[in-house]
């Protein structure tokens, strides 16, 4: 694989808790509707299993949690999750500046 596509995909699917902490610090997301918003936000399409695998680890992390909304199953980020994502934040912006 060239350089540039194992670094794509590396940082796309290869980092999918990323876009799913983002989709869910701004409010509910049913969890049916997360690879579309992904797709919609971000530009890639992720797997269901890799979709489902991911939300479940963060659940049992408790970087996410689980809601009800509008009768659906959903999750929004926890502060620890935002956390989480302020940290790599500020790990690519360091890591920008040195490429």
């Amino acid at each position: 694989m060239e350089p540039f596509k194992r670094f794509k995909n590396l940082n796309t699917e290869g980092n999918l808790w990323i876009y799913i902490l983002c989709l869910g610090k701004e409010g509910e997301v049913c969890d049916e509707d997360v690879r579309k918003l992904i797709f919609e936000k971000f530009g890639f399409l992720p797997g269901n299993l890799l979709v489902g695998r991911v939300l479940y680890r963060l659940r049992k992390k408790g970087y996410i949690k689980a809601e009800r909304y509008k009768g659906k199953k959903a999750y929004s980020t926890t502060e620890e999750g935002g956390k989480e994502l302020e940290k790599t934040r500020a790990f690519c912006q360091e890591l920008l500046q040195k490429i």
